[in-house]
């Protein structure tokens, strides 16, 4: 089931417009009137503004011409950068930009009913995860006739100027556009989860397998309506949309339409000496300056296909704006690419997305006190909330994502719009279920930037494992509520560590309530036991205290596995001791290979130990071939660890 649509203001698109066609006037916004305080904050604009409605500035105007990725969208007077690249974006795939601008149609003027017409229309924006509806009148701000901000150059045609008027709306007013990153308006647009590639940083053109694991999943992106731009950095000022050797345009945000993986016939084999092209179509939002490489329009491997060639391979192209680029040139000539995937829907039964609201907030009272700061912090770092996820198998791409609450509207208080922010990630032990108190052996697995940004990100390709991801305000003591994502291709079940021990119940009070926590980090296992010179062990570990026990992964034929498994226990009793044992997995009967037994006691040492394995019994138990290599720490406190 689809979550409720929020109404923005609580305004009721059919009930507004019938009492307007009732009435016989044109809608009048109440919320957000046609005058300086819906442009600006505290500034007046140069010029007289006057605001008109679309059939006052044109001869039969429309909301979409033909097809909405058809023309071309020009950046007014007072445009916002991010803003065309972002509205190319959302016409790339139907499905999303139909969720933008619902029930287009019915919303199209129609000179045949003009007397339903109302001057009143409705957009849809992912705003901190909920689909929000915003409805406007069609009064948009001129200058001479012209319009201010953003238009297309099919003039009768004002989809993107109506819903830019919207979102202007949702955040405040239009100056609360400046600042945002297309990959943020993109996300409030369709909802996606938005990741952006350092193509430096990741050394596309120097590493062939990296180069085509990323061709994969932007393939996958593609094919599933997720949207892609990309841009050249320009270092400085000077350089914005000064062009390249190759025709494209430093600080250009461009647009892919489309990506193709393409085997070739016999006779294109011998023509381009390759058995498959990797292949992008980007395009230029602007309309103006295209890529003048191999396979633009005048290259010499254009020139080698014939129009059923092309029509054949998929290599044809929409408008005068799109040009084919191979991969390799791709890689070669953009920086930095933001990827936008769609997530929304679950998948073969599971969830993609895992999405959690969240707040740091600040109480007398340490223990639910929820605003640490950052990781330099430390005396109250892990005080900030904690969320855990399990990644089921190996070498799975999670990507993390950290929104804050939107604050443009406060800039009239002159509230800053965006605090500085973070996460950091922890790898943790098998059976964590309480809150992290101290970082003794835990393994710091990622942190994301820390920055005034609204939305923060980590993509990282994780092993198996329990992981818990601790989102941050850079400073401590301070208040906001944030969003957090994660995306995989497997399920990681996200959920939020709330309590600091076990519960205090009839139960364990009669069995006895835990007086000693304990962690143990198993780094290794060396020099194991085989019984003959061919045979392959397959070692695991079970680390066990009284009825409960964990299990790492099984190393394949290695005597010297490392594991890095970590669990934690809460003991009624040092009486209960800690078992680690080693076990060799085979086809029928798992072969036990030995043990060690540990009283775990708080006073005992706390660094790295080893200890040779020993045959069942006991501490005393004869002993076996392999050493065993492990960190413990207990405490009889319960919140230390």
């Amino acid at each position: 089931m689809s979550p409720p649509l929020k109404l923005f203001k609580n305004q009721k698109y059919y009930e507004l417009k019938q009492e307007c066609i009732k009435d016989g006037q044109l809608f009048c916004d109440p919320t957000f009137l046609p005058e300086n305080d819906s442009l600006f904050y505290n500034r007046l604009l140069p010029g007289k503004v006057i605001w008109k409605r679309p059939q006052d500035i044109c001869d039969d105007p429309r909301l979409i011409v033909g097809n909405i990725s058809n023309h071309q969208l020009i950046q007014g007077r007072l445009g916002h950068s991010s803003m065309i690249p972002a509205f190319s974006c959302l016409a790339v795939h139907e499905s999303l930009w139909t969720k933008a601008i619902p029930n287009h149609r019915e919303q199209e003027w129609d000179s045949r009913k003009a007397d339903k017409y109302a001057g009143i229309f409705r957009f849809r924006f992912w705003h901190f995860g909920e689909w929000t509806e915003v409805v406007i009148d069609d009064l948009l701000p001129t200058i001479n006739g012209d319009l201010v901000f953003s238009f297309s150059t099919s003039m009768n045609e004002f989809w993107n100027a109506l819903l830019e008027k919207a979102y202007a709306k949702l955040l405040g007013c239009y100056e609360a556009l400046d600042g945002l990153t297309t990959s943020d308006i993109i996300v409030d647009f369709t909802g996606t989860l938005a990741e952006t590639v350092d193509m430096k940083k990741g050394r596309y053109t120097e590493l062939v397998e990296e180069k085509y694991k990323l061709f994969g999943e932007l393939y996958k992106t593609f094919t599933k309506a997720g949207l892609i731009c990309c841009s050249i950095e320009a270092p400085n000022q000077e350089e914005q949309e000064v062009e390249t050797d190759w025709g494209l345009l430093k600080g250009h945000t461009y647009t892919m339409t489309d990506i193709r993986k393409i085997r070739l016939g016999e006779r294109l084999v011998e023509v381009f000496s390759a058995e498959k092209l990797y292949m992008v179509r980007l395009r230029n939002p602007m309309g103006r300056q295209e890529w003048s490489g191999p396979w633009s329009e005048i290259s010499e491997e254009w020139q080698q296909l014939t129009l059923e060639d092309r029509k054949n391979l998929g290599l044809v192209m929409c408008d005068d704006a799109e040009f084919w680029m191979s991969l390799e040139d791709f890689c070669r000539n953009f920086h930095k690419l933001n990827v936008c995937r769609n997530v929304n829907n679950p998948v073969f039964g599971h969830k993609e997305l895992e999405s959690v609201l969240g707040c740091w907030t600040v109480d007398d009272d340490p223990l639910m006190n929820r605003s640490g700061g950052c990781y330099n912090n430390r005396d109250t770092f892990l005080q900030n909330p904690q969320y855990i996820f399990t990644v089921p198998e190996d070498g799975h791409k999670v990507i993390m994502s950290l929104q804050q609450k939107e604050t443009r509207t406060y800039r009239r208080v002159r509230r800053p719009d965006n605090y500085i922010i973070g996460f950091e990630l922890f790898k943790v032990e098998i059976n964590r279920k309480f809150r992290l108190h101290h970082l003794y052996i835990q393994e710091r697995a990622g942190t994301s930037t820390y920055i005034d940004s609204r939305t923060v990100f980590l993509s990282k390709y994780l092993k198996k494992g329990n992981y818990v991801l601790v989102p941050t305000m850079f400073q401590h003591g301070r208040t906001s509520e944030f969003l957090l994502r994660i995306y995989s291709e497997v399920p990681v079940q996200l959920r939020e560590l709330t309590m600091d021990m076990p519960k205090m119940s009839c139960w364990n009070l009669a069995r006895g309530y835990p007086k000693v926590v304990t962690q143990i980090t198993v780094h290794s296992a060396e020099g194991l036991e085989k019984k003959h010179d061919n045979e392959i062990v397959n070692p695991y570990l079970i680390i066990k205290c009284g009825k409960e026990e964990v299990r790492s992964p099984v190393h394949k034929n290695t005597v010297n596995a490392i594991f890095d498994t970590q669990a934690i226990f809460y003991r009624r009793t040092t009486d209960i001791p800690i078992i680690v044992q080693v076990w060799n997995r085979q086809t029928f009967f798992d072969q036990f290979l030995g043990q060690v037994t540990l009283d775990a006691d708080p006073s005992d040492c706390r660094e790295l130990k080893s200890l040779y394995l020993r045959k069942k019994g006991g501490p005393n138990a004869s002993v076996s071939q392999g050493l065993i290599t492990f960190q413990i720490i207990s405490s009889d406190d319960l919140t230390e660890l």
